[in-house]
């Protein structure tokens, strides 16, 4: 999760960056392909998000911590990235 909280900084730095060039006015296309960089490392931490969830619920061992999630829970989520 470690990769995650990172590319989630760096994205929510990305974000900041991008107000700030809408707030002085930048050309639009800057301003788009800094926001589509966004987009990607958001989509990126979901995605990562999503896969750990998979190998969790592949390697649960039944020891009732945590409930693994299901197939139908994890397409779920998945597509909710899509």
């Amino acid at each position: 999760m470690a990769a995650v909280l990172n590319r989630l900084r760096r994205a929510r730095g990305q974000l900041d960056g991008v107000i700030g060039m809408i707030e002085d006015g930048r050309d639009c296309r800057a301003v788009v392909t800094q926001l589509a960089a966004v987009s990607r490392a958001l989509d990126r931490a979901g995605f990562k998000i999503v896969a750990s969830g998979m190998r969790q619920c592949i390697a649960a061992d039944g020891d009732g911590v945590e409930a693994p999630l299901t197939e139908e829970e994890l397409e779920k989520l998945f597509l909710a990235l899509a």
